[in-house]
């Protein structure tokens, strides 16, 4: 998440089906039909299109200021890597120019194919060997290059940056800061030696049930990089549980079987599971405040930015923090 620009750009909000359909065919080489359907984004502008030979394509217009072009350069790198291995994820065009990221009155744009599915809301267990395998491969390719312009998921890098940004960010009333500053940094320090000697990869960093679709007679595909990361690989997974980690050894034990056919699990990592939650927490936040100061509309959630809810945010955080010093106890589970 870049904080350069909070602004849209009244550019990136008048795209239409002339300008958008007009940049495609000239930096693509190709003819478009006159299809045009906007697809729902809460940060990018999104469009479905489609050749005169009736292939469909995805175009996105990336939100001004939320992500450098080097940043968005290393989320491309990694999806064509992953794609050069045949793993199933959906990589962006080229463009005639050699590139996958294109620009339009410094809006910055690319184009992927389409690739229709469905998200599994229960994974049965040879669903989750497959899960295994799909994401031991994507973080076998992930450690083989660093991701230098993206966020590094740790306290003291992503959550200390993301704390400092809602602690300047007018979404968070002046006398809430306080109690929202001690809850979060209390966080961070108690769980920032526990990263200490953990390995950090390129990870897809928001890898849930929605952004994994199953196609009829495929693998699963894993879609939407856009959180793409350097972080521990056990970020790839632990939202994908059914419950807790105490609660999910059946699942886990067939993950990790599926995922150890290619790479190594450190288990010691399961540890970061309620560290890496809290974390998530806090980037949630984050993320909501940008939305806001983007462009002073958008809310990703109902009662954003009222008393009430940095009220129940604080409290979650310190209910998470006990949460976190009881999984560190002694109780001969995985951890």
């Amino acid at each position: 998440m870049a904080s350069q620009l909070e602004e849209t750009g009244e550019d990136f909000q008048q795209l239409g089906p002339e300008r958008v359909l007009n940049l495609v065919e000239k930096d693509l080489g190709i003819r478009c039909n006159n299809l045009f359907r906007t697809l729902n984004s809460y940060i990018n502008r999104v469009f479905e299109i489609e050749t005169i030979d009736k292939v469909r394509m995805v175009v996105k217009f990336y939100r001004p200021g939320r992500w450098t072009k080097e940043a968005i350069l290393d989320e491309h790198r990694f999806l064509l890597d992953l794609a050069a291995q045949e793993i199933p994820v959906v990589a962006p065009l080229v463009f005639r120019n050699g590139t996958t990221l294109a620009e339009s009155d410094n809006v910055l744009f690319s184009v992927f194919p389409k690739c229709g599915g469905r998200s599994v809301d229960e994974f049965n267990e040879e669903q989750w060997l497959q899960l295994g395998r799909l994401l031991g491969r994507v973080h076998k390719v992930g450690e083989t290059v660093k991701a230098k312009h993206r966020i590094t998921m740790a306290p003291n890098r992503s959550a200390h940056d993301q704390l400092a940004y809602l602690l300047r960010s007018p979404c968070v009333p002046e006398d809430m800061k306080a109690p929202l500053e001690q809850a979060a940094k209390a966080i961070i320090s108690d769980i920032l030696p526990l990263f200490t000697e953990t390995e950090s990869i390129r990870i897809h960093g928001d890898c849930h049930f929605a952004n994994i679709i199953h196609r009829p007679g495929e693998s699963f595909y894993l879609i939407d990089f856009d959180d793409m990361a350097m972080g521990p690989p056990v970020q790839d997974f632990w939202m994908l549980l059914p419950g807790e980690v105490d609660e999910s050894f059946v699942e886990l034990e067939f993950f990790l079987e599926g995922y150890e056919t290619f790479r190594r699990f450190d288990r010691r990592t399961l540890r970061l599971i309620e560290p890496l939650r809290a974390m998530r927490f806090i980037h949630y936040m984050a993320w909501c405040a940008h939305q806001v100061q983007g462009d002073g509309i958008t809310r990703a959630i109902d009662g954003f930015g009222s008393r009430e809810y940095w009220r129940r945010e604080i409290d979650d955080l310190i209910d998470q923090r006990t949460r976190i010093a009881e999984s560190r106890m002694p109780s001969g589970n995985v951890l």
